[in-house]
């Protein structure tokens, strides 16, 4: 019965550490924040995401349209107002809201509607669409110090997100699989998303 009662303190002491290790995990993993950002082709722009430290995981999509599971073809025609976004999933332990946004508007032209670079339609529009209304605060914060640094309206669209779809497989991390390929973005901006917030993200890809 001894022995018994060693084995049977054992299991239960080897489950409860193993519920508080999955309990620590799952915790952890609520901790990530997300926020979607359209910035032009979502090509360059989630390159230039990827590169910031706290950015956990990005993903290419299309956001706030009006039909389900669109296509890149349908998208294109300008007829479903999807937007190319990048889904920022991050660390806010690692780095802030406010830096991930004033880095973005480094990225954008925000006076402009409907275009960015040579890309022109309203899929390539800009616009910054959240999940936790908490956030709204600092995203109307930063908009307003942009704002003072330009004679023209900013346009850049502000909305909570209604729709996300996936992108074809393709589009997902496109400049990592082609190095060289479109991208609208100065390449000068991927160096300064890496030194942005830590010298120990040099190594970050």
């Amino acid at each position: 019965m001894g022995i018994l009662g060693i084995l049977c303190a054992l299991c239960t002491f080897t489950l409860s550490t193993s519920m508080g290790q999955k309990g620590k995990s799952i915790k952890k993993n609520k901790m990530n924040k997300e926020i979607y950002l359209a910035g032009g082709c979502f090509w360059g722009t989630e390159h230039f995401l990827k590169f910031i430290n706290g950015v956990e995981s990005t993903q290419v999509g299309y956001a706030n349209g009006n039909i389900a599971n669109p296509t890149y073809q349908q998208v294109c025609t300008g007829t479903t107002n999807f937007a190319e976004t990048v889904k920022v999933q991050y660390d806010p332990q690692k780095v802030a809201l406010k830096q991930i946004l004033e880095l973005y508007f480094k990225t954008i032209d925000p006076t402009i509607l409907n275009q960015q670079g040579h890309d022109v339609g309203t899929q390539y529009r800009t616009g910054i669409y959240y999940t936790d209304k908490s956030d709204l605060a600092i995203i109307h914060s930063i908009i307003e110090d942009i704002a003072k640094k330009y004679t023209k309206p900013l346009v850049v669209e502000v909305k909570e997100l209604e729709n996300f779809y996936k992108a074809e497989e393709y589009h997902q991390d496109y400049l990592d699989k082609n190095p060289g390929g479109y991208c609208h973005l100065d390449p000068s901006l991927f160096e300064l998303a890496k030194k942005a917030n830590s010298s120990a993200n040099t190594d970050k890809k």
